[in-house]
């Protein structure tokens, strides 16, 4: 790692540029955070787990056409990813109340929502990525509005894909955040998926017992962190042998 450009370190990952033009390496930590930063700590193999589970799911989307940053997993804890300049923007998809939504309008958790909702937050730790609109995405230049058509088809075609894909396995998508970018392409710029899709972003609980097998695990002192990673990559069929790597 020292003998790379380091590009920049975030709560659960380490950038580096790429061996080629146009790309970075994206490195998986296993440091867990929760409530902006505000709690800290250690889910020991997470960054192993969360490589090969976003490597499934990312090439499975590019798989069925939608855009992804992904290239190729290098390692146990690596990937090649494509340069991409990131859309100020965290996007998330609410399927059943949980987490932040229940506290905001007084909801209880586990309700089924009547169709899937879609949240904006502004990307910014500073001010606890607030809740913000399509209005002020587009007033203070964060997005276009044809780039905001374009996110918006793609949250509810990768929602679509995740949520069956997740029941095929006994797992409930509850709710889970994506990130996008820009790539320029053929003389113009493509809005493409970013970051990672793991049980770091995801709520993620199991069918029959509703049990929690992701990040709320150490938020909320449930235990067992580790263990529901696993749970997850296992039930992918992607767990590997030693994630300590």
């Amino acid at each position: 790692m020292s003998r790379r450009k380091q590009i920049y370190e975030g709560k659960a990952k380490v950038l580096f540029e790429g061996s080629e033009p146009g790309t970075i390496i994206q490195y998986f930590k296993d440091d867990a955070t929760a409530f902006n930063n505000q709690k800290k700590g250690v889910i020991t193999g997470k960054g192993v787990l969360n490589n090969r589970i976003s490597e499934y799911l990312m090439t499975k989307l590019n798989d069925m056409g939608i855009s992804t940053h992904f290239i190729k997993r290098l390692n146990m804890r690596e990937q090649l990813v494509r340069k991409v300049e990131i859309i100020p923007l965290e996007v998330v998809v609410r399927n059943t109340v949980a987490g932040s939504l229940a506290e905001r309008l007084g909801l209880k958790e586990g309700y089924n929502l009547p169709r899937s909702i879609i949240e904006f937050f502004y990307k910014s730790d500073e001010l606890n990525d607030p809740l913000v609109t399509e209005e002020h995405i587009t007033a203070f230049d964060w997005a276009s509005a044809q780039e905001m058509d374009e996110l918006v088809s793609m949250t509810l075609r990768i929602n679509d894909f995740l949520s069956g894909l997740f029941f095929g396995v006994g797992i409930k998508l509850i709710d889970f955040k994506l990130e996008y970018g820009r790539v320029f392409v053929d003389d113009q710029f493509k809005v493409i998926l970013a970051d990672e899709i793991s049980p770091d972003s995801c709520r993620l609980w199991d069918l029959n017992t509703n049990e929690k097998l992701d990040k709320d695990r150490f938020r909320r002192d449930l235990g067992s962190a580790e263990e529901a990673y696993q749970e997850v990559a296992r039930r992918l069929g992607v767990l590997p042998e030693n994630t300590n790597n």
